[in-house]
């Protein structure tokens, strides 16, 4: 018994090592964008109900360090102050799936080619979510629901009010570091910490010919990771290593994928708001364009890999095991003590949820 925990803690200290420099820098860079990128601009620039303004809020979304507390009812203040349908949706789909935290850790913990595929997924599962929704008819309980308020009871759904001074560029740099290392850190880290843990559970008792043997057939692969990552209530960096160790027991990198786009953009809280706020037609789009969007573009990137013959396995290995240095040990227990800082009663955000 002590043996295997002992080899589960080793496990989940590895892969916390490995990822905890990235991790860090992805916060960081959280914190910047938070500070040059504010809500209001985003909002000024997608009011028209066009193709444009789809593009615009899937791409907006990708990098934005907003947790799914703070994107649900970001997309909704959207929406309410003129953003058509379709762009708040496609906001509401790019921003949980994809982030600089997130693309920072894939980086560490994948490849290079699931690092830029991750982003570039997401934004085309968002643009093609939104033009659908854009191209069905107003939906009385969306409108009823703009009237009355946002759906969400936490008070991250209180909008930028309008007229308020804005900081200077130091205090916005300064807010924006205190952000992502406070409250974002606070809402992802716990989700992280569960997400490694779940990874070396994995490594330990799950054979190396687990998908080999049980899970062979690519379609069945694909599928059975949508079930899992529809309902399953992730973050987008939580779920990476959980994908990385996923992969080093066979499971092919379309399938990884379909688990990283699937798990953070859906779940029964979020589908929930969804559904009270632009109505079961809009939601069952949502849902149904993430299903088939993801699955497809985990097809295609197994047709990639296997096109190209580059063994995503490989590099997943290389990273697991090569020597820690000291300057990942620093960051690893850098890492736990600012998480652990954050989830202290006095220190927690109004938002307890994740990404």
């Amino acid at each position: 018994m002590i043996d295997m925990f002992a080899g589960i803690l080793v496990a989940c200290w590895d892969i916390l090592v490995d990822s905890a420099p990235y991790v860090l820098f992805g916060f960081l860079a959280a914190g910047l964008l938070k500070a040059l990128v504010p809500e209001e601009a985003v909002i000024r620039h997608l009011g028209k109900s066009s193709a444009g303004s789809v593009l615009k809020a899937s791409l907006f979304g990708i990098p934005l360090p907003l947790c799914s507390c703070g994107v649900i009812p970001a997309a909704i203040s959207l929406r309410k102050q003129g953003a058509s349908k379709g762009a708040s949706a496609a906001f509401l789909i790019s921003t949980p799936e994809s982030g600089v935290d997130s693309i920072a850790i894939t980086y560490a913990l994948l490849d290079p080619v699931m690092t830029v595929v991750r982003p570039v997924s997401a934004f085309i599962t968002a643009t093609v979510a939104g033009l659908m929704v854009n191209s069905l008819p107003d939906d009385p309980v969306e409108e009823a629901a703009a009237e009355s308020g946002c759906g969400c009871d936490s008070s991250c759904c209180d909008a930028p009010q309008e007229g308020a001074e804005k900081p200077g560029l130091v205090q916005r740099m300064k807010d924006g570091i205190a952000y992502a290392f406070g409250d974002l850190l606070g809402d992802i880290g716990k989700w992280l910490l569960i997400g490694i843990g779940i990874a070396g559970v994995i490594s330990y008792f799950i054979p190396a010919d687990f998908f080999a043997r049980y899970l062979s057939g690519e379609i069945t692969s694909l599928l059975v990771m949508l079930a899992v990552g529809v309902p399953l209530y992730i973050c987008a960096s939580a779920s990476t290593p959980i994908a990385a160790a996923l992969i080093l027991k066979g499971l092919s990198p379309g399938a990884a994928l379909v688990f990283l786009l699937a798990g953070p953009a859906t779940n029964a809280a979020t589908l929930t708001v969804i559904g009270s706020f632009w109505g079961r037609r809009v939601t069952g789009f949502y849902l149904a364009t993430i299903a088939v969007c993801s699955l497809v573009m985990g097809w295609l990137l197994n047709r990639f890999y296997a096109f190209t013959g580059i063994d995503i396995t490989r590099w997943v290995s290389e990273g697991s095991h090569e020597e820690a240095s000291p300057f990942g040990w620093v960051m690893a227990v850098l890492l736990v003590l600012l998480i652990v800082k954050n989830l202290l009663p006095s220190k927690k955000s109004p938002c307890e949820c994740d990404h």
